[in-house]
């Protein structure tokens, strides 16, 4: 069986950083996460329901 592949870089996977290579695919990674580099695909929510809980809806 292959060895799993970095989803940042593309190389070998680390098992001390696993899924990633390095530390620096970890963070870059992360920081991703933080600007909003990810997103789930659909209609952007009312301003009015963001910040509020289920219960507060």
């Amino acid at each position: 069986m292959s060895q799993p592949k970095c989803p940042a870089c593309g190389k070998p996977a680390s098992g001390r950083y696993a899924p990633f290579c390095s530390a620096g695919c970890k963070d870059r990674d992360l920081l991703k996460w933080l600007g909003d580099g990810y997103r789930i695909p659909g209609p952007a929510a009312p301003p009015e329901s963001i910040g509020q809980g289920e219960d507060e809806r």
